[in-house]
């Protein structure tokens, strides 16, 4: 059967990602026939109408979905197609209400065109209404979490819609176990443990988790939302330096926006140069247990953190597990960041925010299992380079950092 899939007038390269990862979740065969970024509306192949209300129901770009009973170029050739494709079915519609509603995109019609519109199907043999919407989406969870009502939030807290879609596309859902490594105010593990993940989280600054206790704080949102009960655990800890044993492959779902070192140089537990201050190596030892303490931090390389992140996710992901990261790049292909890859790891889909000069993109990989890996891209990729710090500014470690403040000029 083939339906119309109508999505909202947001975020055109996301639209196809999202429900491709609804297919995967909820078992549909889906094949998309017909959708470009410039049109709202998506003509899909599906088993039936059932398939149809599984697959948007918890979608956040989609907002309908429709059978699709003809198409044309023209209004003759559209009555054409409905004659042709559903003719046979029409007496099963005979007594069943209807409606019928004209929705424009890229014009509009005035109440008297659309009447004439409508009438143009009295051909059509039905004495009450046919509403053949098959099913809504979840679109309006997007207000629910909104970050306008959440009681704590920080500058960098990813908004609803797209923490939402990000879930998704790395296809969280009951029964799975995700994780933020990167976690903040909890974003993410929110959208996660929305649609039924249980949610575990870390980040280096314990400080931006526990913000002020109580309902200022990441696990306060966890409960404003009534989903306490979805939240594993979170930590202070950096993704070098984890307490997560990179010999286990436990996580389902890998989904964060890691820091880009914009407002201020990336940072990553440990000491620039420990010869110069054992002193600190002590003083770390005796009050490393302390919840004051605060551990000392040294810069950290952009490039090597986005390595660092592939690794740790080959690392710690079952089979088909997903990684979904957003990255920052400039517009200019002279100065883009290529996507970062590992030979564990397979792209699944490159979706792309744009800004004026620079966009983020969201990139989503899958584990591929041991036997697929290429073990002469494995041999490869440890015989390279290490991603090592070059210089010793937080420019010098940061291209994106250094185009930014440059406004990206070539």
């Amino acid at each position: 059967m083939d339906f119309v899939i109508k999505f909202a007038q947001a975020h055109e390269s996301f639209r196809v990602a999202e429900i491709q990862a609804l297919a995967v979740i909820e078992g549909v065969d889906l094949e998309v026939l017909e959708y470009r970024d410039d049109s709202p509306f998506c003509i899909a192949r599906l088993p039936s109408a059932g398939d149809a209300h599984r697959l948007i129901r918890r979608s956040i770009l989609a907002q309908s979905v429709h059978e699709l009973w003809g198409t044309g170029a023209t209004f003759d050739a559209l009555h054409q197609s409905v004659t042709e494709r559903t003719s046979k079915i029409w007496a099963d519609y005979k007594s069943v209400s209807f409606k019928f509603i004209i929705d424009s995109y890229q014009g509009a019609h005035s109440n008297s065109e659309r009447l004439s519109i409508i009438n143009t199907f009295d051909y059509l043999p039905f004495e009450g209404p046919i509403r053949r919407l098959v099913g809504k989406s979840s679109r309006e969870t997007v207000l629910k979490f909104d970050l306008k009502k959440r009681g704590y939030i920080s500058t960098t807290s990813m908004d609803s819609e797209l923490s939402l879609i990000t879930a998704n596309i790395a296809l969280a859902g009951p029964g799975k176990l995700f994780y933020d490594p990167f976690v903040g105010t909890g974003s993410f593990p929110i959208a996660c443990a929305c649609f039924g993940a249980m949610a575990w989280g870390s980040d280096i600054d314990g400080r931006s988790m526990r913000g002020e206790g109580g309902t200022k704080s990441l696990r306060g949102n966890f409960q404003q939302y009534d989903i306490e009960q979805r939240l594993g655990d979170v930590f202070a800890a950096d993704l070098m330096n984890s307490p997560i044993s990179k010999n286990k492959r436990i996580w389902d779902g890998i989904v964060c926006d890691p820091p880009y070192g914009v407002r201020e140089g990336l940072r990553v537990l440990g000491l620039k140069d420990p010869e110069k201050t054992p002193w600190l190596i002590e003083q770390g030892k005796k009050n490393a247990s302390s919840p004051d303490f605060v551990p000392p931090k040294k810069p950290y390389s952009f490039l090597a953190m986005l390595d660092d992140i592939l690794a740790f996710a080959a690392a710690t992901l079952v089979d088909n597990g997903r990684l979904s990261f957003w990255m920052p790049t400039a517009n200019d292909e002279d100065q883009e960041i290529p996507v970062p890859t590992h030979p564990s790891l397979e792209v699944v889909v490159v979706c792309v925010q744009k800004f004026n000069k620079w966009s983020r993109r969201l990139i989503t990989y899958s584990r591929l299992s041991d036997e697929k890996v290429s073990a002469a891209a494995v041999a490869v990729y440890h015989s390279r380079k290490t991603v090592s710090t070059v210089g010793s500014t937080v420019d010098d470690l940061n291209p994106f950092r250094r185009g930014y403040f440059k406004k990206f000029e070539t």
